[in-house]
């Protein structure tokens, strides 16, 4: 049961890999492509234990859990890490030669960073007595949720980090993180409108892979 568990933990994050390097049309090195997911998984340890303190920071400042600040300090922690995932792998690396490098590398990152999450829900359904169907729908859920949230608003950076704008990129990314946030918040388990907005970002960044790719 374990095994099958983690499988249904890694599957978002693969599935959604698989998917976005199709993207590079001067595919990296599967070494490279490794190296960065595993550092971005290995990077939400500490993303998680700095979004602790700040979430005992804001609690000292009788801020709520769901306030804006609390929401956009949470996703620029996340946002943050996932760049630095990247850029510390692949800043001075031969194979990042290209514009469109910064969006695929920062994908990667991200789907690392997510599947470290999405073992942490699973094994936390199946712990809370959810079972494995219960394990199955969230993971479909965060399939289109929450996975593809990190491979968007990285994607995102990426295309601002190509363009040398980086910290434009990380607001940007914080605010999509935090709309997204709200939304299921305010929406509860209606899922479609969060998807809806995920579909529309979307757009706009496969859009920016296509400038990047005809820049090259």
């Amino acid at each position: 049961m374990e095994f099958l568990i983690v499988i249904l933990g890694l599957l978002p994050g693969f599935a959604w890999l698989v998917f976005f390097l199709k993207e590079d049309i001067h595919p990296e090195p599967k070494k490279m492509i490794a190296k960065v997911f595993i550092v971005g998984a290995l990077f939400t340890f500490i993303a998680l234990a700095l979004e602790w303190f700040f979430q005992n920071f804001a609690a000292k400042l009788n801020v709520q859990p769901t306030d804006t600040f609390s929401f956009f300090g949470l996703s620029a922690i996340e946002e943050v890490f996932k760049f630095l995932a990247a850029y510390l792998v692949v800043r001075k690396s031969k194979f990042f030669d290209e514009p469109v490098d910064a969006m695929v590398y920062m994908v990667v990152a991200a789907l690392g960073f997510a599947t470290i999450e999405n073992l942490a829900v699973v094994f936390n359904v199946i712990s809370d007595g959810g079972g494995f169907g219960g394990a199955v729908g969230t993971m479909v859920l965060r399939f289109v949720g929450a996975t593809l949230l990190h491979a968007l608003s990285s994607g995102m950076v990426g295309y601002y980090w190509a363009r040398k704008a980086i910290l434009k990129g990380l607001v940007f990314a914080t605010i999509l993180h935090t709309i997204f946030n709200y939304l299921i918040l305010i929406f509860n388990e209606e899922i479609i409108y969060p998807i809806v907005f995920l579909i529309i970002i979307a757009f706009f960044v496969f859009y920016d892979f296509e400038k990047l790719k005809n820049n090259n």
